[in-house]
């Protein structure tokens, strides 16, 4: 008897359908997989033959052929285990339904012939919410992922459950949609608040433009002058999530087997900090079945290297095609998988190996060429790409001990909301939602100065040797204070700000590629 049975498989963020064909014969009891299955598919037999077993069900001591289809795309993961079963049971006739065309399956069985959750739920929820007359059946611990794609779900602890709303599915309610808008208000308060840093507040500034324009930071201070604590700040003045951000960013925890059963979805911009001992697998994604790397856990948020200067060159040279595209390509034999990486870059660094080189209360102990050695851990390639270069001042004792009110997150995240409001009205009907994603072409349009201000930056330009990449950046940078400032216009003030940001191009010693 054959049974044809419709499961899923992801590869990179798309659900790709999977047709399970289930052929049970005569012959010398045997149970074969064929398909390009990985080991964790293979491994399914066993998790099948014992679940249906204790689940009430014959497993039959014959012939079994499961064929996995179409045959060119790798098959990974747990969750075929739940229609490799079903169609077992299909093809044996222990299931008799007319109905099972139309139903999508996905899940692990536990030996006891139970249901476990499986990473991947959200993008496959949504994709069958897209087809006509399709319904997926999942694992309960899924339930919440599920919800997120109206009406297009069944959950189920037991595979017993799944055989009986197979044969009488009228009886069985779908999993009751969740309120994208409703889930998003009920976002995290902010943790790290601009309040709590006393002074810093060139920094403070800096850190505002970025969010109100997309913009990559470098901190570059003294240990402990306060760059980890300012970076942690940035998620509190972001805008919130938009439904389609939080969607997006959500599917990407979802793949990475991150989302929590009780917060199906991510209501908060990610903040992700690696380790400075991270690999370019694990910062970018890779490894032999290629899986979404920090740069796409980060999508929509912020990704903070802390002491960059100490991560491998290959990490941080890796960086430089998702920062300029927003997306990152992983190449493989089998395929090429695409993610998203649209993030702001967030980076800490020491002025040299001892930390304190340009310090007016300690003595630096590095050589001069120690110290450009340090500096040039960070490429010219790779500096040309973030937007602000900011030097972060040691505190004095009176601004440690001062009992002045410092402006909170809350006030800061106004004017950056404000800010981001004008340039969705400037980009409307446009792929762009702030203005460091601008081209070339956008820039020439909208990012026009006067004489005098013309003349400024082809003096600077010329001056110090800037690239054409670092001369558009500056364009956008002045865009978003100008934005801030709540002008159409380019003024001198505002392209001037924008240069003092570039502190490290001013500096012949630093940078070299």
């Amino acid at each position: 008897m054959l049974a044809c049975v419709h499961g899923y498989t992801i590869v990179g963020m798309d659900p790709h359908l999977i047709e399970v064909e289930v052929d049970v014969s005569g012959g010398l009891p045997e149970f074969t997989i064929v398909g390009l299955p990985d080991a964790t598919v293979k491994e399914s037999k066993e998790r099948v033959r014992t679940a249906i077993k204790n689940a009430g069900f014959d497993f039959p001591p014959r012939k079994i052929i499961v064929n996995l289809a179409p045959a060119d795309i790798k098959k990974e993961g747990p969750g075929f285990d739940l229609p490799i079963a079903i169609g077992i049971l299909a093809a044996t006739q222990q299931l008799r339904t007319a109905s099972l065309p139309q139903f999508l399956f996905a899940g692990e069985l536990s030996l006891d012939g139970s249901i476990r959750g499986i990473p991947g739920i959200l993008p496959m929820a949504l994709y069958t919410g897209k087809l006509q007359n399709k319904t997926l059946i999942v694992p309960e611990d899924n339930r919440g992922e599920a919800s997120l794609a109206p009406e297009a779900a069944y959950c189920f602890r037991k595979l017993s459950e799944v055989v009986k709303f197979l044969e009488k599915p009228h009886l069985y309610p779908k999993v009751s949609p969740q309120s994208l808008e409703q889930l998003l208000k009920e976002q995290n308060e902010i943790v790290h608040d601009f309040a709590d840093v006393r002074g810093q507040q060139l920094a403070k500034r800096a850190l505002e433009v970025a969010a109100a324009g997309g913009h990559n930071v470098l901190l570059i201070g003294a240990p402990g002058c306060g760059k980890s604590m300012l970076a942690k700040c940035l998620p509190g003045i972001l805008p919130p999530l938009t439904p389609e951000e939080a969607l997006e960013v959500s599917q990407v925890y979802s793949i990475a087997g991150l989302l929590s059963k009780d917060r199906p979805l991510v209501t908060s911009r990610p903040f992700r900090a690696p380790h400075h001992t991270a690999s370019v697998a694990s910062i970018i994604g890779g490894g032999a079945n290629p899986t979404p790397g920090e740069v796409t856990l980060a999508t929509h948020g912020v990704l903070f290297l802390d002491e960059v200067p100490e991560f491998r060159r290959d990490v941080l040279e890796s960086l430089r095609q998702p920062l300029e595209e927003q997306q990152v390509t992983i190449s493989r034999i089998s395929a090429v998988i695409t993610y998203p990486a649209q993030f702001q870059l967030i980076a800490a660094a020491n002025p040299c190996y001892c930390g304190y080189y340009g310090d007016q209360s300690r003595e630096c102990t590095c050589t001069p060429y120690q110290v450009q050695k340090y500096r040039n851990k960070l490429s010219g390639p790779l500096l040309d790409r973030i937007d602000l270069h900011v030097e972060v001042a040691r505190l004095d004792y009176q601004e440690i001990q001062s009992h002045k009110e410092e402006e909170s997150s809350t006030q800061v995240r106004a004017r950056v909301n404000s800010a981001r409001l004008r340039q969705l009205q400037r980009f409307a009907g446009m792929p762009i939602t702030c203005n460091a994603q601008m081209s070339h072409k956008e820039v020439r349009k909208y990012c026009q100065l006067s004489e005098e201000g013309k003349s400024l930056l082809r003096k600077v330009y010329t001056t110090f040797g800037l690239s054409v990449r670092a001369h558009e950046r500056i364009l956008k940078l002045a865009r978003t204070i100008a934005d801030l400032a709540n002008s159409d216009e380019i003024s001198m003030t505002h392209l001037a700000e924008a240069l003092q940001y570039r502190s490290l191009d001013r500096r012949k010693d630093v940078g070299a590629d």
